[in-house]
């Protein structure tokens, strides 16, 4: 499997099972984060092997580099995501009001977490450029990083139609008002 089809297939596979703030969501973000870790591993071990002589056919090591610096990001967002995640997951958590108004706010932080790793994949994506035909040793040439690889600002929105995780937005201060009058 090429490089970029492994990165595609993470991707594929995170989209299929999206992470919830329950039970259910801590399993899978878990094994996000292995799924994770072994193609940031793969990545790593394909710069190293690229870096050997005549050595043709998958990217060049700066590129599986860089993928592999997005890739650990991502996970160090996975692994951050996971507090908030134990959180929600906790029987009888949200029993009380003062434990409701604290689940808002671990849904944001996990919102918060889980769009940076989808950016961070998308980085590590983009890093890897579009499918490539094998070169020969003597025609193989450095291919340039894409301007796209380079990390958005964390307060920027990914737009809706490409996040992968399927987390509600915590509710409006006026929504979170109209609860509490609720009560």
């Amino acid at each position: 499997m090429e490089p970029h089809e492994a990165v595609d297939a993470v991707i594929a596979d995170m989209r299929d099972h999206r992470i919830t703030g329950d039970g259910s969501g801590l399993f899978t973000a878990t094994r996000h984060t292995g799924l994770l870790c072994h193609l940031a591993a793969r990545m790593a071990a394909d710069a190293e092997y690229q870096l050997a002589p005549n050595i043709a056919g998958i990217p060049p090591a700066e590129a599986l580099g860089q993928t592999t610096g997005h890739l650990r990001r991502a996970i160090a967002h996975y692994t951050q995501a996971l507090a908030p995640l134990v959180t929600l997951a906790q029987p009888g958590g949200q029993t009380t009001l003062h434990k409701q108004l604290d689940a808002i706010d671990q849904h944001s932080h996990l919102r918060v977490h889980l769009d940076d790793a989808g950016q961070d994949l998308a980085a590590a994506r983009a890093c890897l450029g579009a499918p490539r035909r094998p070169t020969t040793p003597s025609t193989s040439a450095a291919v340039p990083v894409p301007a796209t690889a380079v990390r958005a600002p964390l307060m920027t929105t990914p737009p809706t139609e490409s996040l992968l995780f399927d987390v509600p937005p915590p509710p409006t201060p006026v929504e979170r008002l109209l609860h509490l009058a609720d009560q």
